[in-house]
């Protein structure tokens, strides 16, 4: 399947965008710069949008979350935009009722815990992310050239907010799953690469020219049990949108130990998250992938002399790689200064030096 003559990729250039072409491992005026959580309580203007809103309400109110996807590029001069959104919405629309609680996160009024459970979680149907669809496409019409990033939560980070019934650092309902009744476990993690892969189809079709999959919780487990329990799901997400052609980008917090395992997955970009300099990534990674990263969120909370020198030191890093997206290596921080993210992106911009392109892997 090739994506429609009207989709930016097409229509607006964004084929041809930084972004697109440093994933692709092709050759950039510099390396391009957006960050993950860009939109968000760092910023005046979102706060007043969503003053009285809920965060899923938000995320599903179509004008709504353009508006909070545009800000940070109208505001920082970022390369992309990623879609406003959140890594339960897909479960959210498919009937889940799960809500965010402020200060706590995602919580599930009824945990899965059986293979009975999983079945209450319903299979993609037609026009159940028809409010997303609408988003994207409002989002497109005010960014022109530039490109939109479809987003979703990887299967096994969705799934443990479903066993636990919230947010749970240690994860002991998820990992007794996996390990005493791996049957339901992969059942429930297929039915949410199926809806993964759904919901990031649609936002590809509206209209966003690459994807980020998002695994807030993987790097909690080691190497042997996220190969034969988690990486064939998240494979199966990026395998069901290859066909439209967008490049991709694989994203975990504190599991640089699965890195290889995770570049497996049939993505195109590896993210690398702050705990590990670039110049550090395992060399056969650093050789055939474009690496997207990966600035400490903390460094935005220092002063401009610390920002200027250590976007520096990431861009170093970045050098010799067939691609870089300058990044963080985890989100935004909420009390981060607006100012000094946008500093942080003038810097790239200032020392970010020109790459000639060469193919990856």
């Amino acid at each position: 399947m090739t994506l429609p003559t009207d989709h930016p990729w097409h229509a607006a250039g964004t084929a041809d965008s930084r972004l697109v072409r440093a994933m692709q491992a092709r050759a950039v005026d510099r390396p391009p710069v957006w960050f993950m959580r860009q939109a968000g309580r760092s910023l005046p203007e979102y706060r007043k949008a969503r003053q009285g809103i809920a965060m899923l309400d938000a995320c599903l109110t179509p004008d709504l979350a353009a508006e909070i996807t545009c800000q940070p590029v109208r505001r920082h001069g970022v390369d992309a935009a990623i879609f406003f959104s959140d890594i339960v919405v897909p479960i959210k629309c498919a009937g889940v009722d799960v809500e965010i609680k402020p200060g706590v996160g995602p919580v599930v009024a009824q945990p899965i815990r059986t293979a009975a459970d999983v079945q209450r979680v319903p299979a993609p149907a037609p026009d159940m992310f028809d409010a997303v669809a609408a988003g994207v496409r409002a989002t497109i019409a005010q960014l022109g050239q530039t490109p939109v990033i479809g987003f979703a939560g990887a299967p096994f980070t969705v799934a443990s907010y479903l066993i636990e019934g919230g947010p749970s650092r240690d994860l002991p309902r998820t990992k007794a799953m996996m390990l005493r009744d791996p049957e339901t476990f992969s059942a429930l993690l297929s039915r949410l690469a199926e809806l993964a892969a759904e919901f990031l189809r649609t936002q590809i079709l509206a209209g966003a020219s690459a994807i980020q999959l998002f695994d807030s919780w993987v790097g909690n487990i080691p190497a042997r049990l996220y190969r034969t329990h988690v990486l064939p799901h998240s494979r199966r997400v990026f395998k069901s949108v290859a066909d439209l052609g967008v490049p991709s980008i694989h994203f975990a917090v504190g599991a640089n130990h699965l890195a290889r395992d995770m570049a497996s997955a049939g993505n195109d970009v590896q993210g690398v998250d702050f705990r590990i300099d670039l110049e550090e990534v395992d060399p056969q990674l650093r050789d055939t992938f474009p690496l997207q990263g990966n600035l400490d969120p903390a460094v935005l909370l220092s002063d401009r002399q610390t920002i200027e020198a250590e976007v520096q030191r990431v861009l170093a890093g970045g050098r010799g790689l067939p691609g870089h997206v300058f990044n963080l290596g985890h989100g935004v921080l909420p009390d981060t200064d607006p100012d000094l993210i946008t500093f942080a992106v003038e810097a790239v911009d200032r020392y970010g030096k020109p790459f000639e392109g060469r193919p990856a892997r």
